[in-house]
């Protein structure tokens, strides 16, 4: 139940999909989430970060750690299903 409380938080999951094709920068990933405030993608990541999916580069970017590209693989069957269903938002 950890995952489903985690990944339920507004923005968790689409941080997470967001991040999916490689490393972002804050402000990238800010803009990709239209609404989100800074302070709840930096509370977000934080908490994405201790639960060991995303980790932060040198350079500032965030990226996937291995357990987080498995959680990609693992909701991949998700969009694919929304796509069919006609949710391309």
């Amino acid at each position: 139940m950890a995952a489903l409380d985690l990944l339920g938080r507004r923005w968790s999951l689409r941080l997470v999909w967001e991040l999916r094709d490689g490393p972002v920068g804050a402000r990238a990933l800010r803009d990709r989430c239209d609404g989100m405030s800074s302070s709840v993608l930096y509370q977000r990541q934080t908490e994405l970060h201790q639960a060991q999916l995303v980790e932060k580069e040198a350079v500032g970017a965030y990226v996937l750690t291995t357990i987080g590209n498995e959680l990609i693989s693992a909701i991949g069957p998700l969009d694919t299903w929304a796509k069919r269903r006609g949710d391309n938002r």
